[in-house]
């Protein structure tokens, strides 16, 4: 069955809907939910949407590629979202939420390291065929409530947080329904995005005090704005480009100002990893609580606009010279809150980033990426059989399989703390030493979060297995 991206109450069937259906039609509502919310959206999403038309007009070789890999079609739809959660019992029941929406937790990242207190998680599909029909995701992070100095602070903070529900009732009602039946039904899966889109929705008014916001305030600006509202509201969606710079140079002209520099790594002709711009939190109109019992008005910062590139997955070895390069650069220029510096940072990146071979062949070759293997129509014709066991690279130099590059469907720690801080008053590259608790996350997660490295892994050796098996079925037809 197909479920239609919009949702239809009163539609009855006892036929279970896929998780994939049901996420599609969350994302949807999510994004229609958001794109009333903040105008903006909007205007990123057509401007992403020209930038993209131009890029596969301008390059047919990549259009060919994506299209290979089902990569086309999931472009117009693809999106990340992100919150930021309180207590672990809301990571608990999250975990629960987005398990209906075929959404697991992939990798493990300790935003510290940026001085913003929270650890994290993505939420995504896992599965190639789940990936290709919605790569949904959400980077969620959780408080951490321990790194904050001020005990009388902490323990505020940590009562307020108790108080609050997130979910609503029917919403864990219907997560129940899912676990005990191991699905739900088109009535019930429409009801549930009804319900879930709600604790993700904006909320005007502050469940404290301006006073308290203030304190809170002061401690963290993402401290105030967990702390502060009935629920994590998304802080922003982002579309995916095919041409990263061409998006930072055009929002300007839609009266959009990005942030001083792209996060990740340089422009280049092989795009590795993820590419992350975005623009300045808007100053929102927020009433609070006053002590008369009345309301008194503030103003606060949360939600932003935020656009990703994303190039090649990167191997354990590919990763640490990514790291090693970016780091050197981090560590030998600063970029200011007021972009001074950006320039400077920008070329040093690319003239490091020259030690990074930009070839597919090269990063195939060396080892530094994953790819996805499939038997080209010359070797499904022509493969004799006692060629099958000639090696991966044999069998692609004599022309008869050919790769194409595993999407990075994850975060980078350095670029979400560059976005992070970027939205939170300051835009400065910095370091600082990491202060990780995966243990104590994946404790209130109530489950381990997967390794996005042996995903990718998989997936390679996965397409491997496959396009031997074809050739080999081939060989065997060839007299």
């Amino acid at each position: 069955m197909t479920m239609h991206a919009q949702v239809k109450p009163g539609r009855i069937s006892s036929m279970k809907v896929h998780a994939d259906e049901i996420r599609s039609l969350f994302s949807h509502a999510m994004s229609q939910m958001y794109r009333a919310e903040v105008p903006q959206y909007g205007t990123l999403i057509e401007l992403v949407t020209e930038v993209n038309a131009a890029a596969l007009a301008n390059d047919p070789e990549m259009g060919q590629a994506l299209r290979r890999n089902g990569e086309l079609d999931r472009l117009g739809v693809e999106r990340h979202g992100a919150i930021r959660l309180g207590t672990q019992e809301e990571l608990f029941n999250i975990r629960r939420v987005f398990a209906v929406l075929g959404m697991h937790p992939v990798g493990y990242y300790d935003l510290s390291l940026a001085g913003v207190p929270v650890h994290s998680t993505a939420f995504r599909p896992v599965a190639d065929e789940a990936l290709r029909r919605n790569p949904f995701r959400v980077f969620a992070s959780l408080l951490r409530l321990e790194l904050i100095e001020d005990k009388a602070l902490r323990k505020m903070a940590a009562g307020i947080l108790s108080d609050r529900r997130i979910f609503t009732p029917r919403a864990l009602e219907l997560v129940d329904f899912f676990e005990a039946r191991g699905g739900l039904d088109v009535a019930e899966s429409e009801e549930f995005v009804l319900e879930v889109l709600e604790t993700f929705r904006w909320h005007s008014d502050a469940t404290v005090t301006l006073a308290t916001y203030n304190k809170l305030h002061g401690a963290h600006r993402l401290i105030a704005d967990v702390v502060s509202f009935r629920g994590p509201h998304i802080n922003h969606l982002t579309p995916r480009t095919l041409d990263i710079d061409a998006v930072q140079v055009a929002m300007p002209k839609r009266g959009i100002t990005p942030k001083a520099v792209i996060e990740g790594p340089p422009r280049r002709k092989c795009p590795i990893l993820l590419r992350q711009t975005s623009f300045k939190a808007l100053e929102e109109r927020i009433e609070f609580q006053a002590a008369d019992g009345g309301l008194v008005e503030g103003r606060h910062t949360a939600r932003f606009g935020e656009i990703e590139q994303r190039g090649v997955a990167l191997t354990v070895k590919g990763r640490k010279l990514y790291d090693k390069l970016l780091a050197s650069v981090r560590r030998d220029v600063r970029v200011g809150a007021s972009g001074s510096h950006a320039g400077a940072y920008e070329s040093q990146l690319t003239e490091r980033f020259k030690e990074f071979p930009d070839s597919w062949s090269a990063l195939r070759e060396q080892g530094l990426a994953y790819f996805r293997y499939a038997p080209t129509r010359e070797g499904l014709k022509n493969v004799a059989q006692e060629r099958i066991s000639a090696s991966v690279d044999e069998l692609v130099a004599r022309g008869h399989l050919d790769f194409d590059p595993i999407i990075y469907e994850d975060f980078l720690p350095v670029s979400a703390a560059g976005i992070f801080q970027s939205n939170l008053g300051a835009d400065e590259q910095q370091n600082y030493s990491e202060r990780s608790n995966r243990e104590a996350f994946e404790q209130g997660l109530g489950a381990k979060v997967a390794n996005e490295l042996d995903l990718y892994a998989k997936a390679q050796q996965d397409s491997i297995k496959d396009a031997l098996a074809q050739l080999s079925k081939a060989a065997g037809k060839i007299p």
